[in-house]
């Protein structure tokens, strides 16, 4: 059974309320949303290229400031790229998020459907998957461009493998205590049975009490 990912139940929520939360920007901004999500990212590269010089200047008597140095570079000019040219970035980011929804959903079928040797799963559990998978392939491939449109789909995309990844996250949680519940029951019933000697090879034998001359 495929647990990866799923062990943690607090990770599941964390990926489910972030996409979450990116979906509902996307969806209630598509024409604008790609754009400002770019900016940002612009601005943190440039924000941690600051922060890797402040680092490496105080830690200099430790070494490493070269390397502070130019990661603070790459950082930074990464940054200045992305902030002038949002919109070409924002043409990766989509190509980028396309593909991992589109992994991320069969994954999640990947994950259920070997859980679901273990515990009964129902059909509606693999629809958000599903859902996922063509949202993502949508997005990738963007048959409709880049504009208003696909943005609004890869929003949604984002909603639905929120919800999926929740349901997901729930359901391989109760498959794996089934696993668990049956492993450790298998196993003790293995061991009881090496502990307790074989009886069967025991035959009854008829015997005569001598009694004793005096």
């Amino acid at each position: 059974m495929i647990t990866f990912g799923f062990r943690n139940r607090f990770g599941g929520l964390l990926r489910a309320v972030v996409a979450i939360a990116l979906g509902v920007v996307m969806v209630a901004f598509p024409a604008t949303s790609l754009v400002v999500i770019v900016k940002i990212v612009a601005a943190f590269l440039i924000a941690s290229g600051v922060v890797s010089l402040i680092f490496g200047i105080v830690n200099r008597a430790n070494g490493g400031l070269a390397l502070m140095v130019t990661n603070t570079v790459v950082d930074i000019v990464l940054g200045v790229i992305v902030f002038i040219f949002p919109e070409e970035v924002a043409g990766v980011v989509m190509f980028l998020l396309g593909l991992l929804l589109m992994l991320f959903g069969l994954f999640q079928l990947s994950a259920l459907l070997s859980a679901s040797r273990v515990l009964p799963m129902g059909l509606w559990t693999f629809i958000f998957p599903v859902l996922c998978t063509v949202g993502g392939a949508m997005v990738l491939f963007h048959p409709f461009g880049l504009g208003k449109f696909i943005t609004l789909v890869a929003g949604i995309a984002l909603l639905v493998y929120g919800v999926s990844d929740m349901i997901s996250t729930w359901k391989m949680r109760k498959a794996m205590k089934e696993y668990e519940i049956r492993f450790n029951t298998s196993s003790s019933s293995a061991s009881g049975s090496k502990d307790t000697p074989a009886m069967d090879d025991v035959k009854d034998v008829d015997y005569e009490k001598v009694g004793e001359d005096k």
